[in-house]
């Protein structure tokens, strides 16, 4: 129906993410046939990314060659220091300028670390392994091997569970879990209450979670249940599916997500006792997946205030920065939504909530530790945005519409420089290409009675508006939103199209 303007008007919000495992005709318009480093926002919308910067300037010291990655970015509390491996060492530096410092060496052999946090006796203390070295622990002025008698020889997985360690991955014996007494980092005596469980798969992550220690394997996942060895109870959760890398492993919003053969799947628990549900999540984007074989080298992180996941593909042999890519999956009340990250390579990753500020933190293949979720831009390089909608018909794929205004609701947070394209009938190279529409922070206006479902904040700036002339017509049209880099993150919330209608064919 036709507004006071007699033109026809098709509103819709942006939201169901990243989809590509449905024709343009089967997608719902708020969705997204292209969606870069744009993440699907809480609030609702599509939110350009932040950027990262180097949690300090100067690069960890190398023991080799300067294209030794930093094998482990750990931010520790008990010193408000960030821990790395490179090479056979591993250091501590503040945020800023200062110097690295070596508090561990002689660590040879080591491919990835994994860490945790702990705190069994009033200190604050980080724990590592390597799969090739002893596992250590740090208190923020001593490190300490875990080498006590009965200890497990070069563990590649460590974690804290019911008052105790728990390692994993031992070359010698890849099926144990082997845990210390209760209240003890470095006590394996069996008469004090440590032990060792197996299963029957290679295991790649051991994962606390709520009152039960997950551990997942190969092929399978178990779930460790009780308070010590004297109640001890391993359960299977399922015996068909299995964890390819440990590093996938994550607790979003109350799930935990992990890689599987078939994509990113979730352990969600069940009001059943001993029960659990697993499902694949990732199947909207699994192309993305497909092609991807070096899953050794993937890592991940969570934002938590975000209920944001993120999974990176990093490939340093043969892959620059730039064209590293990645998923995000956000999970909302309706499901996780989806989007596809272009330019960040991780070569180790933290995420951890300290008195309510997130650290979010990956080593780089360069040296450099990074802190993502600050500033513009990635460590001074921009940070391109795109946005793609489906076809849209505007419910009549009969009809041959003139476009004649796009009216553009986003939320910024600092300056927006953007370019709006429009294209017609499926990209049809006969059909008009109009130029580029650029839309900034200058343009805003908010327009009395075409607001996108009262976001509108009229006479501010809140969620602002921009009404674009535009050009073109066809039975169908799609918009893309290509951002340049210069902006400062803002949120696309959706869109209104103003048509004439013309000829039905």
């Amino acid at each position: 129906m036709a507004d006071e303007s007699g033109l026809n008007p098709f509103v819709f919000p942006l939201q169901g993410g990243l989809v590509l495992d449905r024709s343009t005709f089967a997608m719902e318009p708020g969705m997204a046939l292209e969606l870069e480093n744009f993440e699907p926002d809480v609030g609702g919308g599509y939110r350009r990314i932040n950027g990262y910067e180097k949690w300090n300037t100067n690069v960890v010291p190398q023991t080799a060659s300067a294209t030794e990655p930093v094998l482990m970015s750990a931010y520790f509390a008990g010193n408000n220091k960030v821990i790395a491996a490179r090479g056979t060492s591993i250091y501590e530096a503040a945020s800023g300028s200062g110097s690295w410092t070596s508090i561990d060496s002689g660590r040879t052999g080591a491919i990835r670390y994994s860490f945790d946090r702990y705190n069994l006796a009033g200190t604050e203390v980080i724990v590592w392994a390597d799969g090739a070295n002893n596992a250590t622990k740090y208190d923020g002025t001593t490190v300490t091997d875990l080498s006590a008698t009965g200890a497990p020889a070069n563990p590649k997985f460590v974690k804290h569970f019911k008052n105790a360690l728990f390692f994993a991955g031992m070359s010698a014996s890849p099926e144990e879990v082997v845990f210390t007494a209760p209240y003890t980092d470095n006590d394996f005596s069996a008469a004090n209450g440590a032990g060792s469980i197996r299963v029957d798969s290679k295991i790649t992550a051991l994962f606390p979670f709520r009152d039960e220690l997950y551990i997942f394997a190969e092929e399978r996942i178990y779930k460790l249940v009780g308070n010590t060895i004297a109640d001890f109870v391993m359960q299977p959760v399922t015996r068909d599916i299995g964890c390819l890398n440990g590093f996938t492993v994550q607790e979003v919003a109350g799930e935990i997500i992990f890689l599987g053969r078939d994509g990113l799947r979730t352990v969600a628990g069940t009001a059943k006792i001993n029960d659990v549900e697993l499902g694949t999540i990732s199947r909207p984007v699994q192309e993305l997946f497909e092609g991807e074989n070096d899953v050794d080298d993937f890592n991940s992180l969570v934002i938590p205030d975000k209920t944001q996941y993120r999974i990176f593909f990093s490939k340093p042999n043969n892959q620059t920065q730039a064209q590293t890519s990645g998923v995000i999956a956000v999970r909302k009340a309706q499901g996780y939504e989806f989007a596809k990250l272009k330019g960040i390579q991780p070569a180790s990753t933290d995420s951890v909530s300290v008195q309510g500020d997130t650290f979010v933190l990956h080593g780089g293949y360069d040296g450099y530790i990074y802190r993502q979720e600050k500033t513009n831009k990635f460590d001074g390089t921009n940070v391109i945005g795109r946005y793609r909608s489906p076809d849209l018909t505007a419910g009549d794929a009969g009809i041959r519409k003139a476009f004649q205004r796009v009216i553009i609701n986003y939320a910024p947070t600092g300056t927006v420089n953007s370019d709006l394209f429009l294209r017609y009938d499926y990209e049809d190279p006969n059909a008009p290409r109009p130029a580029a529409y650029p839309f900034d922070s200058t343009k805003v206006v908010a327009i009395y009675g075409t607001s996108l479902y009262g976001t509108a904040t009229y006479g501010g700036q809140t969620n602002p508006l921009v009404r674009q002339p535009v050009e073109g017509s066809g039975f169908a049209v799609a918009l893309r939103v290509v951002d340049n880099g210069e902006s400062s993150p803002y949120s696309l919330k959706g869109f209104q199209l103003e048509f004439d209608v013309g000829a039905r064919r």
